[in-house]
């Protein structure tokens, strides 16, 4: 019995922190607090929301640990700009993924990166159109119907996604890195592609530098889904 109420003062104590943690959140809103600025004392947040410093405390801990405030020496706990893809990288464990999400997080880089499109055509330079003439000339020949590799699709894409400028972009693509090397690894590429011809990563550059960003999309749109095809279909 006693182990029982035990159990249950446990649970009624998380789901106080979760409470305390949303009101500071609202809190620190309410109170237009910026990135730089100190937050409120343990003492103060207790006396504002009615709760134990322990409690104040777990919750802030939980704050730190989303990054949205850290601790600064002589200035106490501050705002600051919390990494959005932080928490998500440290849960992204190709191996525990089944075949449905692993489709739906290449389904998510496929309108990632044809929605790139016009960032590419407006960002790219001369120099880096060259660099990428560089990435293709080491790919073998006859691409557009050859099985991808993932060194290949790394190296190019990454390349992309730093043409881009958009600095979440190119953290959401280092991310998914171990995504794509675990699908390289575990057999899931040994189908042959039903899309016996496709845009290759030489025909992308050739649009980057001649065509729009109409045409980019609608290559890079080719260009992935016959990945698709070959892990899905």
């Amino acid at each position: 019995m006693e182990n029982m109420i035990n159990k249950l003062e446990m649970i009624d104590t998380s789901s106080l922190v979760d409470r305390v943690e949303m009101n500071l959140i609202e809190l620190l809103v309410k109170k237009n607090l910026k990135v730089g600025n100190a937050i409120p004392t343990e003492i103060e947040l207790a006396g504002a929301l009615g709760v134990s410093r322990s409690v104040i405390r777990e919750a802030l801990v939980r704050l730190r640990m989303i990054g949205l405030i850290e601790s600064k020496k002589h200035r106490g706990a501050i705002i600051t700009n919390p990494d959005l893809l932080a928490l998500l990288e440290k849960r992204m464990i190709p191996q525990v993924l089944d075949d449905g999400t692993l489709r739906e997080i290449f389904e998510l880089r496929l309108v990632l990166e044809i929605g790139m499109a016009d960032l590419i055509m407006e960002r790219v330079t001369p120099e880096q159109i060259a660099e990428l003439k560089k990435i293709v000339a080491n790919e073998p020949t006859h691409t557009e119907s050859y099985q991808f590799q993932i060194q290949h699709e790394i190296t190019f894409h990454g390349k992309l996604y730093e043409i881009s400028g958009n600095e979440t972009l190119k953290k959401f693509q280092k991310m998914l890195l171990p995504v794509f090397d675990y699908v390289h690894k575990s057999g899931l590429l040994k189908k042959d592609a039903v899309v016996r011809k496709f845009v290759s990563h030489k025909g992308l550059v050739d649009i980057i530098e001649h065509g729009s960003a109409e045409m980019l999309r609608n290559g890079m749109r080719s260009h992935l889904e016959n990945h698709f095809a070959r892990l899905f279909h």
